[in-house]
């Protein structure tokens, strides 16, 4: 009977190890599928910045000079390979910053037929550049606090999938593009901001998400 009684507890304590391993195991793929979709995300918002302010340097509204640095730039962050895509992406963000420095600049762009809706389309790309890399990092920086576990290294439950890693780069906005009311960007009549909403949405999202994985 003792014996019997052992092997029991034997096979309790291995179903319990199997359990935790296994959720252990699903938590990362839950992880690294948030990583990806996050990173979808911020390719997306990083292509919509550097499209915009491409168009915006070929539309002769802004000076030879502001149109022609701001037109390389934007160039190079679409071109941009992965392992320099850091570079170029705080490159444009540098460049919108000196272009926008002069409110001249702005004014320029919004006195040209269609020109609000291009300020409005250019402000509503920068502000969300840093949301989207928030969503991203933080998704990585929960996938490595993870990985970094002995159990999970000790036993390979990451499998092959690919270290995560951050995406570091300068995403601050033009002073005169973050201003949501002097550019009136994404408001709509109501006076709500589309933008700010997704991203309120975007969070909670996380934030179940975060809970059901803790």
């Amino acid at each position: 009977m003792p014996t019997l009684t052992t092997a029991i507890w034997i096979v309790v304590a291995l179903l319990l190890v199997g359990v935790y391993l296994s959720w252990t195991a699903g938590r990362l793929d839950r992880l690294h599928a948030r990583i990806d979709a996050a990173k979808a995300a911020l390719d997306a918002t990083l292509l919509r910045r550097a499209s915009i302010a491409q168009e915006l340097a070929t539309a002769g509204v802004l000076d030879p000079a502001s149109s022609m640095v701001l037109y390389q730039a934007a160039h190079d962050a679409r071109q941009a390979e992965e392992e320099h895509r850091e570079v170029a992406e705080s490159e444009l963000s540098q460049t919108l910053r000196a272009v926008f420095a002069d409110p001249a600049q702005l004014e320029a762009v919004r006195a040209a037929p269609g020109g609000t809706e291009t300020a409005q389309e250019l402000s509503a790309a920068v502000r969300r550049v840093p949301m989207a890399r928030r969503f991203h990092n933080d998704a990585v920086r929960a996938a490595r606090a993870l990985r970094s576990h002995r159990t999970v290294r000790w036993l390979r439950l990451a499998g092959h999938a690919a270290f995560p890693m951050a995406f570091e780069m300068d995403d601050e906005p033009p002073p005169a593009l973050a201003d949501r009311g002097h550019t009136g960007a994404d408001r709509e009549p109501g006076g709500t901001d589309p933008a700010q909403e997704g991203t309120d949405r975007g969070q909670d999202g996380a934030d179940r998400g975060q809970r059901g994985e803790d």
